[in-house]
């Protein structure tokens, strides 16, 4: 069996996932920075990749590239010029994150014949848009839920650095709970506001949920969503395949 291996080097976490031949997932761990380089090496040396793809919002990924192209027939690794299964409409690709690219893929390809909207929930939450005529259109960006936490704390003098984990009510009863009432509370108003916006301008709109802090958000949300946890990683193997025939 030949299996593909697709890394998503992202901002505070590398995750590694094995498609087998008929796009099944087999298996994804997940790595910190200091030991991604050890953690893939065993997943290749267990699985034997054939093909690999590389996306990354990090600079520091650079330095598994030598690594992964001697273990591996062929690596892409991902940039604003990787040829696409859909259009690219963004306006300004040489800042478009390529993990936002590689969502649209994965979410048009599993929802052809739709509007389709990805909610990441990760460092930042990122909307992204591609509509039914196959092209991705950008969207928004606005602050994840830990840097909206960190960003109180950091740009005043006394609110305290909270955690997302804890008493959570609408109505905050200290300053603790204020604060966390408003970041997660407000961050499922905004999904939701954002999520009622799109289905009202377009039609045939499905909304797909993702990113590490989905899970949080899930329960939370009045919107009719899916949630979809791998993805970033679907989306990368399509791309994968889609250039396949082209790599060496």
């Amino acid at each position: 069996m030949s299996v593909n291996l697709c890394i998503d080097w992202g901002n505070s976490s590398v995750k590694a996932a094995i498609f087998g031949d008929n796009d099944e997932l087999l298996e994804q761990r997940r790595f910190t920075e200091d030991n991604s380089r050890e953690g893939i090496l065993a997943m290749i040396s267990e699985y034997k990749p054939v093909k690999g793809i590389l996306c990354s919002v990090s600079d520091k990924s650079a330095a598994i590239e030598p690594m992964l192209k001697e273990n591996m027939r062929a690596l892409v690794v991902m940039t604003n010029n990787t040829p696409l299964p859909i259009m690219n409409a963004y306006t300004s690709p040489g800042t478009l994150g390529v993990d936002r690219v590689a969502m649209a893929v994965g979410v048009f390809m599993a929802n052809p014949g739709m509007n389709n909207l990805v909610v990441c929930m990760g460092t930042c939450i990122t909307y992204n848009f591609i509509q039914k005529n196959k092209t991705f259109r950008g969207g928004a960006i606005s602050p994840g839920m830990n840097m909206r936490l960190k960003a109180m704390h950091h740009f005043t003098d006394r609110l305290p650095d909270v955690s997302p984990e804890g008493d959570l009510l609408l109505l905050g009863y200290d300053t603790e709970t204020c604060m966390r009432s408003g970041t997660i509370f407000g961050i499922a108003a905004e999904v939701d506001g954002m999520i009622s916006e799109y289905a009202a301008q377009y039609p045939d709109f499905n909304a797909v949920l993702t990113g590490g802090d989905a899970p949080f958000f899930e329960g939370k949300l009045k919107s009719k969503i899916f949630a979809d946890p791998n993805l970033l990683m679907k989306g990368l193997n399509i791309i994968l395949k889609h250039n396949a025939p082209h790599i060496r």
